[in-house]
């Protein structure tokens, strides 16, 4: 059996729970992703399981839509609304668009938290980034800066038009470009994390910037399509790819010279924490509030600024160093 929950339908769903109701001291925390199938949510839901194990009573819940827009995912919190699920962690598809919906959540007494991808602060008790935004927007930049001594054109591939936390690590990017003198951002397009059309967008800028010298993906599938887009492309270690990808998926592109370096957080340990931070908020072991601290079992303490958000851990390098270490944890 796999060690990830599948992925439940909402008859699905209503059977699980139904089956689970005998046992009144079971906690329901369910993890609502972007989308089901990217390898990044399959890892957070392991930590989940973790989490869930360690706690005891917990029984973890992973859906989500099968594409990345805001009206799946309000059908699926829809559904778990309807099934009284006692806390709802869900990485947004868009900031504003889910707000309504988790706000009729938290009414009826479902404790909500968003996670790596947030929510207006209206709509969730808390916001988990999975590391300081003003700390991941330096980074990748300075993951392509760092191999472009001479400065150079580069391009930024992020996911949609609308995806809360590439947004603001693209701004934030942009605060620092004073930094990296002679780096040039020339474009910035959207694959919403779709891998074949991010294959797209990243084989037009090459085509459009001939002097490209590195594209930016901050989405672990965005990454993975402009990486074999370089290959097919020929011009492995000539354009570097670069950004946040998980090293499971990213191993080839090391191996082939199409990426020098990327970093990520562990998504296990992300998923791990949003469960057991929903776990506290829910259980009334803590409360949310600015200047709050939660325990977050194994990752520590995470303390809450004057909007409710908190930051897990700083995003991790990896390079052919280490990458043969990592690619078969996730």
């Amino acid at each position: 059996m796999s060690i990830f929950k599948k992925a439940l339908t909402t008859a699905t769903i209503a059977t699980t729970l139904f089956a689970g109701a005998a046992q009144a001291e079971d906690m329901r925390i369910a993890l609502v992703v972007k989308a089901l199938g990217i390898g990044f949510f399959e890892a957070a839901a392991k930590g989940a399981e973790e989490a869930a194990a360690e706690l005891g009573g917990v029984e973890i819940i992973y859906t989500g839509p099968t594409d990345t827009t805001a009206e799946g995912q309000i059908e699926v919190i829809n559904s778990l609304i309807a099934q009284q699920v006692d806390a709802i962690a869900v990485s947004a598809n868009d900031t504003d668009a889910l707000v309504p919906t988790l706000k009729k959540a938290m009414q009826r007494g479902i404790t909500v938290i968003s996670w790596d991808s947030g929510v207006a602060e209206e709509g969730r008790q808390l916001h988990l980034n999975p590391s300081s935004n003003p700390l991941i927007g330096n980074m990748i930049i300075k993951l392509a800066a760092d191999h472009m001594p001479d400065g150079g054109d580069v391009a930024v591939l992020s996911a949609t038009t609308t995806s809360t936390n590439q947004n603001i690590w693209i701004e934030e990017m942009n605060k620092v470009m004073g930094n990296y003198p002679g780096i040039n951002v020339v474009a910035t397009v959207y694959g919403d994390d779709l891998a074949d059309k991010s294959y797209r967008e990243a084989t037009g800028l090459m085509q459009t910037y001939p002097d490209l010298k590195a594209i930016i993906a901050p989405t672990s599938v965005g990454i993975v399509a402009a990486a074999q887009a370089v290959v097919d492309a020929g011009k492995a270690g000539e354009v570097n790819v670069t950004g946040l990808g998980l090293p499971s998926e990213m191993a080839g592109a090391i191996e082939s010279g199409a990426s020098k370096s990327f970093a990520i957080w562990n998504p296990i340990d992300l998923g791990y924490s949003a469960t057991m931070l929903s776990h506290a908020l829910a259980s009334g072991a803590a409360e949310a509030g600015p200047g709050a601290e939660i325990p977050m079992g194994r990752m520590g303490t995470l303390k809450l600024d004057e909007n409710t958000n908190g930051a897990m851990a700083d995003p991790f390098v990896y390079d052919s160093s280490n990458i043969d270490e990592f690619k078969s944890i996730f």
